[in-house]
């Protein structure tokens, strides 16, 4: 049976009409800084790529956060403009309406964007922990990987009050082209100076351990 239920109250069938109902398939953002902040995207990409090339495959560490940020950027530069977060945003916004409770989804938001803060900050501390012997050469693409992500995330739940925050007007430029712009310049700046380094291509040294030669005492 095609109509199979999906959450509890929620068909298949009756969340996809809903959905596709308020969202279409379209360009997300056609206005030219729409454009100009997927060019960003794709050469980020491309400096991510370099850099996971660059890097010796003894820091693999280092290369798996490279990696990871080439899939992000990728996936972020094609999303930019299929709008894929509204597609989830209509998705929430149809089940809480299905459900009941989509007078009351202003606490289900708020709780959404703290579990999201956490799981920033629980995987924010792993790669801390993970590039410990390389996290002066990555921080800053750390930070601005935080500044994207967060951004990302916080723009799905769809919350209103973030949404007007972000859309503020400094003169000409909008909030949100700044903060989003920002991680982008970020990555990119630690990328850069990465291929301008010589010691990321190198073999990392091995610790060694020191022995300590046992101490003989003289006979009397």
């Amino acid at each position: 049976m095609f109509q199979s239920f999906l959450l509890e109250g929620v068909t298949l069938g009756g969340l996809s009409q809903c959905t596709f109902a308020r969202w279409q398939p379209r360009i997300g953002d056609p206005h030219l800084m729409g454009w100009v902040t997927v060019v960003c995207y794709v050469l980020t990409f491309l400096l991510c790529v370099a850099v996971f090339k660059k890097t010796d495959p003894t820091r693999r560490a280092a290369r798996m956060f490279w990696f990871l940020l080439c899939a992000l950027m990728l996936f972020l530069a094609v999303n930019k403009q299929l709008d894929l977060q509204s597609f989830a945003t209509a998705g929430a916004r149809c089940i809480a309406k299905l459900q009941g409770w989509y007078a009351d989804r202003g606490s289900f938001q708020f709780k959404a964007v703290l579990g999201m803060g956490l799981a920033a900050m629980i995987i924010s501390l792993i790669f801390l922990w993970a590039l410990r012997r390389d996290l002066k050469r990555n921080l800053v693409a750390l930070i601005g990987l935080a500044v994207v992500f967060g951004f990302v995330l916080i723009r799905a739940v769809g919350w209103h009050d973030f949404d007007a925050i972000i859309n503020i007007r400094l003169g000409v430029v909008r909030l949100n082209w700044v903060l989003e712009l920002s991680g982008l310049f970020l990555i990119s700046i630690n990328a850069i100076f990465l291929l301008k380094s010589s010691r990321i291509d190198r073999p990392r040294r091995r610790r060694r351990r020191t022995v300590q030669n046992p101490v003989y005492r003289r006979k009397p």
